[in-house]
């Protein structure tokens, strides 16, 4: 089968399309003939060798896939060939065929397109989890979304309007501020302003007539998370998706007793590995929400497997808005 290899760490243009051993499944995994391949920030940090676990060279990268299952290792009853699914995988998502855990896969609905199912798996159980687990979200409140016009972001700003919340879409640059209004977000806000530090809590007092933000969902960090966590109203909850801008910040404990606010962090795979069933569970509230046209995925181009390195070198150099999707099959129903 043909497959996206990563033989060194470093640049997406490192690497290479070659034929690669089809794996077969192992005891409570399934083989899945891909259709559709979601393209996700972790992805490049794993190619370049800054992920916080990372496969033994060579390996093919990818964490995200939907397709067709193709066969079923022993123990598999939950699934058979032929059945359409969505699977999150630690690497291997690169492929022609790939082998996911079955506690790891979710049927898809018929009303739901592979390459939109591919766009939605990581970054809305991540926006999902976020919100809800982590934030604590109560209805009608504000929340300031960081980094809104990445994938992460348009799910954040998507879901939070679903569930009737205030958005804020803060983005770096004009630009990017496109997906973010189409998901809905009542405000955006301009993280590329001068004096961020107070700037940032200006345009949130602006925007919401002199409040501030219920909830501040972050995968953006340094600089930003820093004038964010001004911006937090009175029992205010910043949760830390991760760390685009590149600096891991610090917060003094001292600030959040006397404004009574509150940071907790988001790593969505230990929900994976340690709540299959309920991921399982949001995973289906997630397609329920698409299908009732209260959620839709930002696919902003969909590129042949082949040119995966063009696709990550684009999230590298900051020119995705929503996401990408690579196409390895025929794309059906």
């Amino acid at each position: 089968m043909r497959a996206i290899v990563c033989r060194a760490f470093g640049p997406p243009d490192g690497l290479v399309r070659e034929d690669w051993p089809a794996p077969v499944p192992g005891v409570g995994e399934i083989a899945i003939a891909a259709r559709a391949i979601g393209i996700n920030y972790p992805d490049l940090l794993v190619v370049e060798g800054r992920y916080q676990s990372l496969p033994k060279l060579p390996f093919v990268p990818g964490k995200e896939l939907a397709g067709v299952v193709d066969s079923v290792g022993p123990g598999v009853t939950a699934f058979a060939p032929g059945d359409r699914v969505l699977a999150q995988v630690d690497a291997g998502a690169f492929a022609e065929i790939v082998t996911a855990k079955a506690a790891h896969c979710h049927k898809l609905p018929d009303a739901v397109a592979f390459a939109d199912a591919a766009s939605m798996g990581i970054v809305y159980q991540t926006a999902w989890f976020a919100l809800i687990e982590r934030g604590q979200y109560r209805a009608g409140e504000c929340v300031l979304v960081t980094g809104a016009g990445g994938g992460v972001g348009v799910a954040c700003v998507q879901l939070a309007k679903a569930m009737g919340a205030t958005v804020l879409a803060g983005v770096t640059r004009p630009d990017r501020a496109g997906p973010a209004r189409d998901a809905g977000a009542d405000a955006i806000i301009d993280l590329g302003r001068p004096n961020l530090r107070d700037s940032l809590r200006e345009q949130v007092r602006a925007a919401t007539g002199g409040g501030m933000a219920d909830i501040v969902l972050d995968a953006v960090g340094g600089d930003v998370f820093d004038a964010a966590l001004r911006a937090l109203a009175w029992r205010g909850r910043l949760v830390v998706i991760g760390f685009a801008a590149g600096r891991i910040p610090e917060v003094k404990a001292n600030y959040l007793l006397v404004k009574n606010i509150g940071v907790a962090g988001l790593q969505w795979s230990d929900y994976r590995d340690r709540e299959p069933a309920r991921v399982a569970s949001v995973q289906q509230e997630l397609f329920a929400l698409l299908t009732a046209d209260k959620i839709a995925p930002h696919i902003m181009a969909r590129l042949p497997l082949e040119r995966c390195a063009e696709a990550l070198g684009m999230v590298a150099a900051g020119k995705v808005l929503g996401k990408i999707v690579l196409i390895a099959g025929e794309e059906r129903q």
